[in-house]
């Protein structure tokens, strides 16, 4: 049972997520309305959000069902394309209270997006309520179902340059979220434009270096992360002085 100051955390966690919640609606619905296009069984597409519930996985999924692509196949691209979510639980399990049981510390690790990650890493607050995570996951898990349910069942006659121009949502939602940050952080800033930049020349250089996209986010984030972490201390060190 919540308390009142619980009550409280888990409410502010749901306005915190409201615009990611906003963002996720339109991608949502793009991969209801491809899952529904490939012929994807509509049950197949609703338990993908409820239970896979990775937005980069579900398109790349659909699209490997529809090939043929054996279950192993399957099973190692989506883990290559996931594997930062690893670091995001392990850097976000040292923001949250620590006297939490291992259910929740899983509940809360099954919610972590990009968005609701950073999110929550750049509260002010040195310690996170573990409602006040859950109401941020749980708009965002929420908004991708909803969204998923529309574009199964409700938006199968959405116009084509409608449904192409969602793509990009999720994109300009992250960049809506990080600029106020940015703006207020120099090392913020740096470490973005970091990641940015690794990842595009990896990118870049798939053919030749024969990695993966989700193995190139992960170097990305690991570089940046440990310059950030550097540019932290030592931004700390100097108020200290």
């Amino acid at each position: 049972m919540m308390t009142v100051s619980n009550r409280v955390d888990f409410f502010q966690g749901l306005k915190v997520g409201l615009p990611i919640g906003i963002g996720y609606i339109p991608i949502a619905v793009a991969f209801g309305l491809l899952a529904k296009s490939l012929a994807i069984p509509n049950i197949v597409g609703v338990l993908m959000s409820l239970v896979i519930y990775a937005g980069a996985s579900q398109f790349i999924g659909v699209n490997l069902l529809v090939v043929g692509a054996s279950f192993g196949d399957i099973v190692i691209t989506t883990l290559l394309l996931n594997l930062r979510h690893f670091l995001m639980s392990a850097t976000l399990s040292q923001r949250v209270e620590t006297n939490i049981s291992k259910p929740w510390r899983a509940l809360l690790a099954f919610g972590v997006t990009d968005e609701t990650f950073a999110v929550s890493v750049l509260q002010k607050q040195d310690k996170l309520s573990r409602y006040f995570v859950l109401g941020l996951n749980a708009i965002a898990f929420a908004a991708w179902n909803f969204g998923t349910w529309l574009g199964i069942f409700f938006a199968t006659g959405v116009p084509e340059i409608i449904k192409t121009s969602m793509g990009i949502a999720l994109y300009a939602m992250f960049i809506g979220l990080l600029i106020p940050h940015v703006k207020k952080s120099k090392p913020v800033l740096v470490v973005a434009m970091l990641a940015v930049i690794i990842n595009m020349l990896m990118y870049w250089s798939a053919a030749v270096l024969g990695v993966s996209n989700g193995f190139s986010i992960i170097v990305a984030t690991i570089v940046s992360a440990a310059v950030g972490a550097g540019l932290y201390e030592a931004g700390e060190g100097e108020v200290e002085r």
